[in-house]
């Protein structure tokens, strides 16, 4: 093979590779926009069949420890209260053909009818495909009080 070949091979799959992972993302961003929406309006049925069947593994912004690993159900959700969040600057990432990295902002109001508060958090969670499908696999939520250790800078807002 001619070093000419040799580098429109690599040129060829580098490109497909790119289109790939980009087809991922999109489709990760559009489950994402679903099981949002979901949540929102208590489909249950619908959070839990795009939750992945070995369960998930999650850390929530209450300052608890990380949770063990759930098989998520119906009745688990109903129990956990209500929430009406949006969330904001979705961004996606592919580790690999089959898993696929998210981040965002969620902010809303969560809790019991009657005892709802202000919700703020940043959320990372990773998606992986199961039977075809995108479903969610692990999620962190860390509060987004604009407080804490880190001071903004210049440097935080440059492109490297």
């Amino acid at each position: 093979m001619s070093k000419l070949q040799l580098i429109c091979l690599l040129a060829m799959l580098s490109i497909g590779t790119s289109s790939f992972a980009d087809s991922n993302e999109a489709e990760v961003l559009k489950a994402l926009s679903t099981y949002m929406d979901a949540r929102n309006t208590r489909d249950f049925k619908t959070v839990v069949a795009m939750s992945s069947k070995s369960g998930t593994l999650d850390t929530n912004s209450d300052g608890s420890f990380h949770k063990p690993e759930a098989k998520q159900t119906i009745a688990y959700w109903e129990k956990s209260g209500g929430a009406l969040t949006q969330y904001f600057y979705p961004e996606a990432t592919s580790l690999s053909d089959d898993v696929v990295h998210v981040r965002f902002y969620s902010e809303g109001m969560v809790g019991d009818a009657g005892n709802m508060s202000d919700y703020r958090t940043r959320v990372t969670m990773n998606w992986v495909k199961e039977r075809g499908k995108w479903v969610l696999r692990s999620a962190h939520y860390s509060p987004a009080n604009f407080g804490g250790v880190h001071q903004t800078q210049v440097s935080d807002f440059e492109d490297e």
